[in-house]
C-alpha cells in the first residue's frame, strides 16, 4: 500500500468512526448504554486482547515472509555474480554463452519479473533463461580437473539460485488467506459496534471522539501494516525493489570489462530474447 493512500485510508476510517460515535452520543443515556461500566470494560478487554494477539501473530508471520523475499532477492543476486565467475572456468564456448545468459537473466529479473511481482501476476512462471542455461551446461563435457570442479560448482550454484528465487517470489501473491482477512474484518466490526455502546452524552464530545478515534487509528494502522507486508513488492516506502540484482549487474559489467570479455548478448536491455 502506498504511504499516501495508507494515510488517507486511516484518516477516512477514523473520521467515519468518530462521526458515528458523536451521532450515537446525541441519543445515548448518561453513563453510556451499559449499566455496569466495569463489566463492559472487562468484556471489551477480552475482545481487544484476543484481537491484538491474533493480529500480532499474523503480522509476525507476514513479516517473516517479507524478510524471506528480501533475503531471497539478495542471495539470488549474489549467486548470479558468483556463477559469472564460475563460468569462466568452464570450456570457453560454453562459458561465454553461459555468461551472456546470466546477464540476460539478471536483466529479466530487474525488468519483466519484477513488474510481474508488483502486479501479482508471476504465478508459477519461470525465468526463460534458466532452461536456456540448463541446455547449455548439459552439453558441457569437462576434460580437466578445473573444468570438472567448475562444472560441479555450477550445478550447486544453480540449485541455490533457484531456491533463492523461490524465496523471492514466495510472498508475491500474498501469504494471508481470505478466511483470515474475513475474521480480522469481522472482529474489527464487532469492536467498532461495541465501542458505540460506550457513547455517553454526559461526557464532552472531544472525549468521546478521542475514545473512538484512538481505537480506530490503532486497528486501521495495524491492518494497513498487514496489507503492506502481505504484498512486499512494488513502488513506495519500504517496498522491495530489485536493488540487489541491479547492483549485481553493475558488478558483472565491471568484472567483464576487467577480464576483457566482449559479449554479444542474446537479449535486449529488458532481458527479452532477441
Amino acid at each position: 500500500m502506498n504511504l499516501v493512500w495508507g494515510a488517507l485510508v486511516v484518516v477516512a476510517v477514523t473520521v467515519i468512526a468518530v462521526a458515528a460515535m458523536l451521532l450515537v452520543r446525541r441519543r445515548a443515556p448518561e453513563g453510556s448504554y451499559f449499566s455496569d461500566g466495569d463489566r463492559a470494560s472487562g468484556v471489551f478487554g477480552v475482545l481487544a486482547t484476543g484481537f491484538s494477539v491474533l493480529l500480532g501473530f499474523i503480522i509476525f508471520l507476514a513479516f517473516e515472509s517479507y524478510d524471506d523475499s528480501r533475503v531471497g532477492a539478495e542471495t539470488e543476486a549474489l549467486i548470479v555474480t558468483q556463477q559469472v565467475q564460475t563460468a569462466q572456468f568452464l570450456p570457453a564456448a560454453a562459458g561465454t554463452e553461459l555468461t551472456g545468459d546470466l546477464v540476460c537473466y539478471a536483466r529479466s529479473v530487474v525488468d519483466s519479473e519484477w513488474s510481474a511481482l508488483e502486479a501479482g501476476q508471476l504465478g508459477d512462471s519461470f525465468n526463460p533463461w534458466g532452461p536456456k542455461m540448463f541446455r547449455t551446461i548439459q552439453s558441457v563435457e569437462p576434460r580437466t580437473d578445473t573444468e570438472q570442479s567448475a562444472y560441479d560448482r555450477w550445478m550447486d550454484e544453480t540449485a541455490d539460485r533457484q531456491q533463492a528465487r523461490n524465496a523471492r517470489v514466495h510472498g508475491a501473491e500474498g501469504v494471508i488467506p481470505l478466511p483470515l482477512w474475513l475474521v480480522l474484518l469481522a472482529i474489527s466490526g464487532v469492536i467498532f459496534v461495541y465501542m458505540l455502546f460506550f457513547a455517553d452524552r454526559g461526557e464532552r464530545a472531544i472525549t468521546q471522539g478521542l475514545l473512538m478515534g484512538s481505537v480506530t487509528v490503532a486497528i486501521t494502522l495495524l491492518l494497513s501494516l498487514l496489507v503492506f507486508l502481505n504484498h512486499p513488492h512494488g513502488e513506495g516506502v519500504g517496498k522491495l525493489r530489485p536493488t540487489a540484482m541491479e547492483r549485481a549487474q553493475r558488478q558483472i559489467d565491471a568484472e567483464l570489462k576487467v577480464v576483457g570479455l566482449d559479449l554479444r548478448l542474446p537479449c535486449d536491455a529488458d532481458g527479452t530474447a532477441r
